[in-house]
């Protein structure tokens, strides 16, 4: 008598959306409910859970994990330790490059249009005082290179307060960095371009988070801010390589587009303002997934 062969079964695919304590992240349950609806089995997880098996995910997306400037170092291991288990979204060289915002000098050197920065490493205070000394900035915002938000932020106009903070920073093993203070975003706002999967998605103009402020809204982007926001990515990254990206742009006085910053880590993506956003994340991510996986490139970032 013979046996027939059985088919193989096939589970759903599993995801972890990484996340941590005491955050409320709204595009949480959206993006859940998106993965669900494509037969995706997927669950919010702590990234520092010690007991979350790792290797039982087929990805893990990296979303509001805002408490790693508390803990960059034990972050940057977490996502090599995943790494070496499964998928990880974005790559692990990524997180790590872009989790300090020194890379905003790489990509200046590179040639890209960047808000005018002075950089003081730990040691640095007499030259930080020449150097804050000889711009001509009305207003100053000095921040460290590893935060979220306007964590450890001080706007000034001045310049004894402002090297008070460089100095804080530095004497506690910190570098700092010091920008102008660009007044016309508290009209203009700044522009953040989401990019889903490679593509361009939706873009939303975002109130100052150091002026007074007005709510985010959906925003249509002019052609030199895309054209900006493609250049910054292609110098970032390779084709593919990105899951998410949220590219936030600036007019300087002349009014021409900078990069303020560049979100490769835990940005929020603003999918609420982007009608079927859970859905482009999720659907995004599946083609991650193995049966869809790209080729991982070796290069490394600017």
């Amino acid at each position: 008598m013979s046996t027939a062969l059985r088919p193989p079964v096939h589970r759903p695919a599993r995801v972890a959306y990484a996340t941590c304590r005491g955050v409320e992240d709204v595009e949480a349950m959206p993006v859940l409910a998106a993965f669900a609806q494509l037969g995706v089995e997927a669950e919010a997880v702590y990234w520092n859970d010690p007991a979350v098996d790792w290797a039982g995910y087929d990805l893990v997306l990296v979303r509001s994990v805002w408490d790693y400037i508390l803990y960059r170092e034990e972050f940057l291991a977490w996502t090599r330790r995943v790494s070496a288990l499964t998928r990880l979204a974005n790559p692990a060289r990524v997180l790590e490059h872009n989790t300090d915002k020194t890379y905003l000098r790489g990509l200046a050197e590179a040639g890209l249009p960047v808000v005018p920065t002075l950089w003081v490493a730990p040691g640095g205070p007499t030259e930080a005082a020449d150097a804050v000394g000889a711009v001509d900035w009305p207003e100053l915002v000095v921040k460290p290179t590893v935060s979220s938000g306007a964590r450890d932020t001080v706007r000034t106009a001045d310049r004894a307060v402002a090297l008070a903070q460089v100095a804080a920073l530095t004497g506690a093993g910190r570098t700092a960095m010091v920008q102008p203070y660009l007044a016309m975003v508290e009209d203009e706002g700044e522009t953040s371009l989401l990019y889903l999967g490679g593509e361009f998605s939706h873009a939303v103009r975002r109130g100052p988070m150091l002026g007074g402020g007005f709510a985010d809204v959906a925003r249509e982007p002019e052609a030199d801010q895309l054209a900006l926001a493609e250049r910054v990515l292609a110098v970032s990254a390779e084709p593919g390589e990105l899951l998410y990206a949220r590219v936030d742009l600036v007019r300087l006085p002349d009014g021409s587009p900078a990069l303020i910053e560049l979100e490769l880590t835990e940005p929020r993506l603003f999918l609420d303002l982007c009608p079927g956003g859970p859905e482009r994340l999720a659907a995004a991510t599946l083609a991650l997934l193995p049966g869809n996986t790209r080729p991982r490139p070796s290069v490394s970032p600017v």
